[in-house]
């Protein structure tokens, strides 16, 4: 039978499943309202949807490498106790292959690409994760790298998983030294690889900074500028990888490390699980009372 928008409509008030999916369980139970409802919760979509508000900024960044394409995503769940669960880390595994596979644009393309061999799409296998565990899981981002035969690279999770680095050399392929370089990010966390990164009009903005605050010092005007260059080379130390004093070998920078192994970094991505997001105000000792008082 004909699906209308009217029968769509009533299947996302009543379930709070996306449109997309409540048109595709009306056309699979033949427009049947309560089939479709139960088809919704069988895949667990209709659960997903009634934890959509929920706060999810635990989880854990993932890295996997498949010949000479690497993918480092951040996927999120409501708390940590979660991710050292088995269901939640072979999900992980199951997102990256497929983000490697398909390499998607987006996030939003990849929820609704098809996973490889099957008829359900990211999105699905995701609220069915979420129906499991019973926790808001959600793919946040994710970093696609592709490299050529004569190139590394780095993978470093710390605390397993809290914080993920992915680095890309180009004229190597030592992958140790590709590793090393994806810990100094996790650790350092450096915005841009290099000085030529950094946009002109963020280089201007820094410098009026620099120099008001010199001359708010007192500092006499005709040496301000000298100041300044020397301040903003500091600045570029702060945010800039290749000007980073190492974190093995604080007494040389990154580009020296690298350049003496004849090589470049030509990339990095760094997830802190989190960042920037929400956080619950509860913690686990206050959630526990609260269950227990109910």
């Amino acid at each position: 039978m004909a699906i209308t928008a009217k029968m769509v409509k009533e299947l996302r008030e009543k379930t709070g499943a996306g449109m997309m999916d409540c048109k595709k369980a009306l056309q699979e139970t033949d427009g049947d309202l309560e089939k479709a409802i139960d088809h919704l919760r069988e895949k667990g979509i209709a659960k997903a949807a009634k934890k959509a508000d929920r706060i999810a900024a635990e989880g854990s960044a993932y890295i996997l490498q498949d010949g000479n394409t690497a993918v480092l995503i951040e996927v999120n769940c409501e708390t940590d106790f979660v991710t050292k669960n088995d269901q939640f880390k072979q999900l992980l595994e199951q997102i990256a292959k497929h983000l490697i596979s398909q390499k998607p644009a987006s996030v939003d393309a990849a929820l609704q690409q098809k996973l490889e061999g099957g008829e359900d799409t990211l999105e699905t296998l995701i609220n069915s994760a979420i129906a499991k565990i019973g926790e808001k899981l959600s793919l946040r981002r994710f970093t696609i790298l592709e490299k050529t035969d004569n190139d590394a690279f780095g993978a470093y999770l710390h605390m397993g998983g809290r914080i993920g680095a992915l680095t890309l050399l180009e004229g190597t392929t030592d992958e140790q030294l590709a590793k090393d370089i994806a810990m100094h990010v996790a650790a350092v966390n450096p915005r841009y690889v290099s000085r030529e990164d950094v946009s002109a009009d963020e280089v201007d903005r820094e410098r009026e900074v620099l120099k008001t605050q010199a001359l708010n010092e007192g500092k006499p005007e005709k040496i301000v500028e000298k100041m300044v260059e020397g301040r903003l080379s500091k600045f570029f130390e702060e945010i800039c990888l290749l000007d980073q004093s190492f974190v093995k070998d604080p007494d040389q920078k990154v580009k020296k490390i690298v350049g003496d192994k004849g090589a470049a970094v030509r990339s990095f991505a760094r997830y802190e699980v989190g960042e920037g997001m929400e956080k619950r105000e509860e913690n686990f000792a206050d959630e526990v009372m609260n269950q227990i008082k109910k």
